[in-house]
């Protein structure tokens, strides 16, 4: 099963393509690029990443991926990749049950875990965002 729910290669999904397939997921979607352009300098760019992925939104910062959004059925997929020092940060904070399986199902490549997480609810983007303060921590003052 893909990640995302646009897998053809030939067709870039738009931006209101992504929203009408995210549904009730648009504003946790937006809400977290809002989070992400406000607390990071990043590059964005939609990308097509096999058929087993499909097209997803990347989030770059200094050349490195922050994270990527895959769109799905009324929400989408977070994948985010932490190295082990950060995922064991990251599980002594008592994450929720999401990152924990996430974690859990992760398997531990050299460049770390590449975590998946269905964003569906504003407790599964408040976990996202925390996830991602763990991998880049906010600039001071934030």
């Amino acid at each position: 099963m893909a990640r995302g729910i646009f897998t053809d290669k030939e067709h870039r999904p738009t931006m209101d393509e992504i929203f009408a397939a995210i549904g009730p997921g648009r504003p946790l979607w937006e809400g977290l690029a809002r989070f992400i352009a406000d607390n990071y300098r990043v590059q964005q760019d939609l990308g097509f990443y096999g058929k087993n992925y499909g097209w997803a939104l990347r989030f770059r910062k200094g050349g490195k991926a922050l994270l990527s959004l895959y769109p799905g059925k009324e929400e989408f997929t977070v994948q985010i990749i932490l190295g082990e020092a950060q995922v064991e940060e990251v599980l002594g904070l008592a994450p929720g049950r999401n990152v924990r399986k996430a974690i859990e199902d992760a398997h531990p490549y050299p460049e770390g875990r590449w975590l998946f997480i269905k964003v569906a609810s504003k407790h599964d983007l408040d976990q996202v965002k925390q996830l991602l303060t763990v991998k880049v921590p906010l600039p001071k003052g934030r």
